[in-house]
């Protein structure tokens, strides 16, 4: 039989069967070894009352607190809000993990 993925999308060996999980975008029932997961660190504060706040702090250099997020999308919301993308059938073949790049040295 033809197989398109060599683990068939799922990341689970030898576990059976693997609880289901929500997908945060569109609530679709998801096995949690299927879901794409990301992490996303943010600001608890927007940007433009950021300085606001630092300006009116008795603390100097007071660092504030980041609000740290694991979102797990569906396989259908991932591909839609570019998190994963479609490959070719040679260039799935490839494992190794996708390019990182910096976002603080883009200035």
């Amino acid at each position: 039989m033809v197989v398109k993925r060599r683990n068939h999308g799922r990341a689970h060996r030898g576990r059976g069967k693997v609880r289901p999980i929500r997908c945060d975008n569109c609530a679709r029932s998801v096995p949690k070894d299927k879901a794409v997961k990301r992490f996303h660190v943010r600001n608890i504060v927007d940007a433009a009352a950021i300085r606001d706040i630092s300006d009116m702090s008795a603390i100097e250099g007071y660092q504030l607190p980041k609000l740290y997020l694991k979102v797990q999308y569906c396989i259908s919301c991932a591909c839609h809000s570019h998190l994963v993308r479609v490959r070719s059938a040679v260039n799935r073949r490839d494992r190794r993990p996708p390019q990182r790049f910096n976002r603080a040295s883009r200035n």
